[in-house]
């Protein structure tokens, strides 16, 4: 029912209608016995009839009505009462249909929403707002309390500049029985049977799984409110409820600009990470991440996550729990429950899959390389089946499951995947035991399950059948040509098997010191079996790693490596290892684009889920010119990858490339996010810096990277003191210089770019040359923006023809 000016109800007295919503209308109202002003929140007549909606109305006000902070609008009275209408003629009123109410501090100011309209907030008054909003919820957390429904319509801010929570009237305990109730899904709403509690907008992942909230799903939407303020619009966007729950299923966070200061956006990245452990486990601990950013101080230590439990089976714990989950989804996207989790998760016709790793069953540490092996085997196996249906995550991102005691449903919300596989591996002399089960995540349930005991030259027909096996648990049809290639799996020498995989986990470490052994390892393998192809792709990647690792010249590397590729490739063409391998050294050693360009192609058709051949496939494009394309290979790789940090480094650049300034710094925050020294990351910052003219962010950013090298440290502060920007550059330039002349690290073209910097673009061209002499493998790179400056310059032209590029 809506009342009009006059009309009663207990001792308040309607003013005005405020405005409307789910929970209810709020009304202006006159307190008479305490004469002041209040604002009156009544429940809709409509749902009068719905006694479950009065009840938990009236009972969680009360609880919000315990919570007295500055930031929290404070709530007087919780009651019901019968409303008095006045008539029009008489002035008199009748007994109306009882209602209840909360009567509330009535705020007066503008809702942050409204102040949002016109666009992003400036960053002093985000970390001021934030603070505050931080503080509210700590202390409402701290009482039990949380929201449920924060979101920026709820917070009004003051003309003093003073924010004010409203709405706590959503709130629940986060204990009790009520911590059980999946009333996030399912709960009797105030509005229609069956809604969700909350806005959509700026609910969490695992409220929109259907897992109860607690505070960090109120820490998650002030990290949906931190994004708004700092940037204008909202992360998650979409034009449908579907699409929308989507988007904050599966898609990453979009970056904040670059204008938005680093350590604002860290706190607004780990506010929306998508597992809740993974965010600000207290809203203390985000007040004080702010509080630090606006002081400028280092972050306060966060506490260690906690522990998790040992990896479990988690079934509802009845019928209605199931009915629950499958509710939630039905009214979010309005969209059949068995279409909702495959658009969700990805097409509608594709699986994810992961391969967990392997356990090693034998008791003996040194025989992990074993099951590391088996794991990364069976990625490559499976993700070959039928590509276009099964997508396959990629090593990295699995490997951090290791012997973790996390649960498999969480795994594969971390993932995003809809099946794993798990497996075991034991060893004993030439016999070899693998035992496997496919579990699916949305119900853990096991689809399939079987154990294989062969000889060790056996284990390619092991890895087929189980493969095969996989594929008829999964619904899905083999193409024929891997129907055929796992027809005729070959028997392998168990030793050069093993000598293989011991070689393969060494130089995948890609530390120096680990090359020696591998080589050993994949020639003894060559010993035992000179047809083994895949102990000829792993001596080519050594080299690869050599060269790129700067252990050896390229002038060494590139012809050994590139022959062992292409003898691998002679005796298996079906080796995608092997394609990659020399696509690689034709990129980046020998710059033969177009035989590159045919390597790399054949290495995706041999193997579309190969993680690490998007990665750089996405660079050869953006070298040749196709960034657009490229970026597409890039993405791919972190869906494949997604917590490989150099694939999130390797996306920034093809960013580069496509002057995505933006995007590029957050692809490198988001490598560093998971790997503090993230390579290639640093080297995206400076180039954005670099390509936008932005020298004080570079000099504070050149600090941080030389800080341990007293050396460039010392000219660097000498330069910068006698020559301002440029001489700092210069120098820092002159003291590579002199190392590279007595042979040390680094290469020409970094040196080409400290002279460029410092506006010396004769000596750049000078070391560019050099580049040149020594195929830099960096050299492929000056198409780069941060480049352009050298573009009007016929020596630059005349080079960027000599290594073949396309014409600026």
């Amino acid at each position: 029912m809506s009342l009009t000016a006059g009309s009663r109800i207990g001792p308040y007295s309607i003013t005005s209608l405020v405005g409307a919503g789910g929970m209810g209308e709020v009304y202006r109202a006159r307190d008479s016995r305490l004469e002041r002003d209040v604002a009156l929140k009544v429940l809709p007549a409509g749902a009068l009839s719905d006694e479950t909606a009065r009840t938990r109305l009236v009972r969680e006000a009360r609880l919000a009505s315990k919570l007295n902070h500055p930031n929290i609008c404070t709530i007087y009275e919780v009651g019901e009462a019968d409303p008095s209408t006045p008539s029009a003629d008489s002035g008199q009123g009748g007994p109306g249909q009882a209602v209840a109410f909360i009567a509330m501090e009535l705020v007066e100011g503008l809702s942050l929403s409204a102040r949002l309209a016109d666009g992003a907030l400036p960053v002093e008054q985000v970390l001021k707002y934030g603070r505050q909003l931080a503080d509210a919820l700590a202390h409402a957390h701290g009482r039990g309390v949380v929201h449920r429904d924060f979101k920026s319509l709820n917070v009004i801010v003051t003309p003093e500049g003073q924010v004010k929570v409203l709405d706590f009237g959503l709130a629940k305990r986060l204990a009790g029985e009520e911590l059980a109730e999946v009333t996030t899904v399912t709960r009797q709403s105030l509005t229609a049977p069956g809604m969700v509690a909350g806005t959509l907008a700026y609910m969490a992942p695992e409220q929109l799984r259907g897992h109860p909230a607690d505070e960090r799903s109120d820490i998650w939407a002030l990290g949906i409110v931190l994004h708004e303020m700092a940037t204008g619009t909202r992360p998650f966007q979409g034009q449908t409820g579907f699409e929308l729950t989507a988007a904050i299923l599966s898609q990453p966070t979009p970056p904040v600009p670059a204008s938005v200061p680093a350590p604002l956006a860290g706190v607004i990245e780990r506010c929306l990470a998508k597992d809740p452990g993974e965010r600000y486990q207290r809203s203390g601990e985000v007040k004080s991440a702010l509080e630090a950013a606006e002081s400028g101080r280092a972050p306060v230590p966060l506490p260690a996550r906690r522990t998790v439990p040992k990896r479990r089976r988690w079934v509802p714990a009845s019928a209605a729990g199931v009915l629950a989950l499958l509710v939630v989804a039905a009214v979010l996207v309005g969209f059949d429950v068995g279409g909702v989790r495959s658009r969700v998760m990805g097409s509608a016709t594709t699986i994810k899959l992961a391969v967990l790793p392997f356990a090693n069953l034998s008791g003996d540490a040194g025989q992990e390389y074993l099951s590391d092996g088996l794991t990364q085997e069976m990625i490559a196996q499976l993700g070959r089946l039928h590509p276009e249906t099964i997508s396959v995550i990629a090593r990295t991102s699995v490997m951090r499951y290791k012997k973790t005691d996390k649960p498999v449903d969480q795994i594969g919300r971390e993932l995003g995947v809809d099946y794993i596989l798990e497996g075991s591996a034991q060893r004993q002399g030439d016999r070899i035991r693998i035992a496997t089960e496919l579990v699916k995540v949305a119900d853990q349930t096991q689809l399939w399950a079987d154990t294989y005991e062969r000889e060790l030259s056996a284990i390619l027909m092991v890895q087929g059948q189980l493969a095969q096996s996989v594929a008829k648990a999964l619904a899905v049809r083999l193409l024929p040509a891997e129907e055929a290639r796992l027809a005729v799996a070959r028997t392998v020498n168990p030793e050069a098997y093993d000598a293989c995989l011991r070689g393969a986990s060494l130089w995948q470490s890609l530390k120096s010191a680990d090359l020696d052994p591998a080589q050993r390892y994949f020639e003894q393998a060559v010993a035992k079996d000179p047809s083994y192809a895949p102990a000829h792709a792993g001596l080519a990647w050594v080299w690869l790693v050599r060269g790129q690792g700067f252990a050896v010249t390229t002038g060494e590397a590139g012809p050994k490596a590139k022959a062992a590729a292409q003898r691998a490739i002679a005796l298996d063409d079906s080796s995608a290892e092997a394609h990659e391998a020399l696509a690689s050294v034709l990129t980046w050693i020998d710059w033969e684009w177009a035989g590159a360009g045919r390597e790399w192609t054949r290495a995706l058709e041999l193997n579309p889920n190969g993680a690490n051949a998007h990665a750089y496939y996405a660079h050869y494009l953006a070298i040749m010119g196709r960034a657009a394309e490229g970026v597409v290979h890039s993405e791919r790789a972190i869906e494949l990858d997604p917590f490989n940090a150099l694939y999130h480094g390797l996306h920034g650049v093809v960013l580069v490339y496509l002057r995505r300034w933006d995007d590029a710094l957050a692809a490198a925050r988001a490598a560093m996010a998971i790997r503090a020294d993230a390579p290639v990351a640093t080297s995206v910052v400076q180039f954005v810096y670099l390509s936008k003219g932005m020298r004080n962010e570079q000099l504070a950013d050149q600090r941080l990277r030389i800080a341990r090298d007293p050396e460039r440290v010392a000219a660097f502060e000498r330069g910068l003191k006698e020559g301002g920007y440029e001489g700092a550059q210069r120098a820092l330039a002159d003291v590579l210089a002199a190392r590279y002349e007595k042979g040390l690290y680094p290469l020409p073209v970094g040196i080409a770019m400290r002279y460029l910097d410092a506006g010396d673009k004769d000596r750049a061209i000078a070391w560019l040359l050099k580049a040149y002499d020594i195929h830099d493998q960096n050299l492929p790179y000056i198409g780069m923006p941060n480049w352009d400056s050298l573009l009007g310059d016929p020596r630059f032209q005349a080079l960027v023809r000599r290594v073949g590029l396309p014409q600026s």
